[in-house]
């Protein structure tokens, strides 16, 4: 089995995992948004989101413990309690749409993602508890379905006026929280396998090394330099899944 899945399918993942890896450590988020899309394309849905949420909660115990004392978490904490309590029927979406709607979806949606991070468009409103919960619940259906809980999360915290540190720190903590609570519905649906496995053993080592490289970068490497990278990679990834 093993060697059937060392293919041409895996040197993409691998590629594609490099470049995730380096966005979360840089910037606290980027591994769902891409590898969500492709995992989703190079194995179908059933088989690559699981993959992608189990690198995302081994990757998030990594960058925690020191994100934790930086976080907002008044408003950190809502967000990633209300995404637990909805992300069971997000995962019920996951089993109840056909893969290759559901993998055009997840292509179409990262593509509006991208396109919104480019426009500059921010939510610039105040974030009482009520609009925290209603981002962090839409957030959980989103992680339940397509094992990405990013975009709207990013687009609420990334619009104030905090510093990149503090932003950065916000979203390591809401996707720490949600981690955890993702991969249940994979174990319980019997998702999670030996191909599963042995796809996450070749590929974690390649984000274990990538993360800390993209960490490195955000105390050396200009931020403006991010959002040109950051785009292209999105759009190409959400192309992928749509037209591929």
């Amino acid at each position: 089995m093993a060697e059937t899945l060392l293919d041409w399918r895996m040197l993409g993942a691998v590629i594609a995992t490099v470049v995730a890896g380096l966005m979360r450590g840089y910037a606290g988020f980027g591994t769902a948004v891409i590898l969500a899309p492709i995992f989703a394309t190079l194995w179908g849905t059933l088989e690559g989101v699981p993959v992608m949420l189990l690198m995302e909660l081994l990757i998030s115990a990594q960058l925690l413990p020191k994100a934790w004392p930086e976080a907002a978490r008044r408003v950190v904490l809502p967000l990633g309690g209300a995404a637990l309590l909805t992300m069971p029927l997000g995962t019920f979406a996951l089993f109840a749409i056909e893969q290759d709607l559901l993998r055009r979806l997840i292509g179409g949606f990262v593509l509006v993602f991208g396109f919104a991070l480019m426009s500059g468009w921010r939510y610039h409103g105040s974030r009482p508890l009520w609009l925290n919960a209603a981002v962090g619940a839409v957030a959980g259906l989103l992680k339940g379905a397509t094992g990405m809980s990013g975009p709207p999360v990013i687009l609420y915290l990334l619009s104030g006026s905090e510093e990149a540190r503090r932003h950065r720190a916000n979203l390591i903590v809401f996707f720490a929280i949600i981690a955890i609570a993702s991969v249940v519905g994979p174990f319980v649906a019997g998702l999670i396998d030996g191909r599963t496995w042995i796809r996450l053993a070749v590929l974690l080592p390649v984000m274990l090394l990538s993360v800390p490289v993209g960490v490195r970068a955000f105390h050396v490497v200009p931020q403006r330099l991010y959002r040109p990278f950051a785009m292209a990679v999105l759009l190409t990834s959400g192309s992928i899944a749509l037209f591929a």
